[in-house]
């Protein structure tokens, strides 16, 4: 064995241990969240929101589903990449938390399958929390991403807020035109007929916001709150800048995002 193949596996052992390290610290949160959570907890976005849970330790899959279910969502358990997708061919869901260790297809490949694919979001729940991995999951588009071990409470916040970004965005047309340009909100993608360009989040976020009161004027703070931009007010306005500058012919004279001095901006469609 090479050097190389060596040190390849040494560190795909330690990745297992930290996973197995990881879900051995959960365990304990869980059990004591399983025991705690009630459906009273339940709200109206959880008992209409169907989960499917892809993680090949079946401990850790139950007690997910055990604590999931008390918040009131409903739950299907896939122990890898080949059930989930079978399970996904058949049933409809609202969100995927997947883990990334698994026999067989790793939980990144089926997560970038479904962002290219599906319109379905996505939540990485992992042991491999270091900054780089974080990243490698965040890039592929995935609404969100948590290490291992995570407490179960917050798993239940992340879980209710990716549902209500979508449940905003459901509100939306896919597809909504804003002069030559076309926004397709499922996607951040602006398309007109010579290129696409794609939007950061924060800019997709802003522009869904002012398509959702379009026409009227709406304030940085409102904007901020339903973009979820928790910086200053000034964080918005760049976000804004951004924005004429690949929805606009002219970002200094624009004719879309207008600005309304003190009062904050509109979204012109036509």
């Amino acid at each position: 064995m090479t050097q190389g193949a060596h040190d390849h596996d040494h560190d795909h052992d330690h990745d297992h241990d930290k996973a197995q390290e990881a879900d051995i610290d959960n365990m304990d949160n869980m059990d004591r969240a399983v025991s705690s959570a009630s459906s009273a907890s339940a709200t109206s976005l959880a008992e209409q929101a169907h989960l499917l849970v892809v993680d090949d330790d079946k401990r850790l899959r139950d007690l997910l589903r055990r604590y999931l279910q008390g918040c009131g969502f409903g739950v299907s358990l896939a122990c890898d990449a080949g059930e989930a997708r079978q399970l996904l061919s058949t049933l409809r869901f609202d969100l995927v938390i997947v883990d990334i260790l698994m026999p067989g297809e790793s939980g990144l490949d089926l997560a970038r399958s479904l962002q290219e694919r599906e319109a379905i979001p996505v939540l990485i729940l992992s042991a491999l929390g270091e900054p780089a991995d974080r990243l490698q999951g965040l890039e592929l588009g995935v609404a969100d991403y948590m290490a291992k071990p995570f407490e179960p409470r917050e798993l239940f916040l992340r879980v209710s807020k990716i549902l209500s970004q979508e449940r905003r965005r459901a509100l939306l047309p896919s597809q909504l035109r804003v002069g030559g340009w076309q926004f397709e909100s499922r996607h951040d993608v602006l398309v007109s007929r010579e290129r696409s360009v794609r939007l950061r989040p924060s800019e997709a976020k802003i522009l869904r916001a002012l398509a959702s009161r379009a026409g009227a004027v709406v304030s940085r703070s409102v904007l901020a709150h339903l973009s979820e931009i928790k910086d200053s007010p000034r964080t918005v306005d760049i976000a804004i800048a951004h924005l004429r500058r690949k929805l606009e012919d002219n970002p200094k004279e624009p004719r879309h995002i207008l600005t309304h001095r003190g009062k904050g901006y509109s979204l012109q469609l036509s």
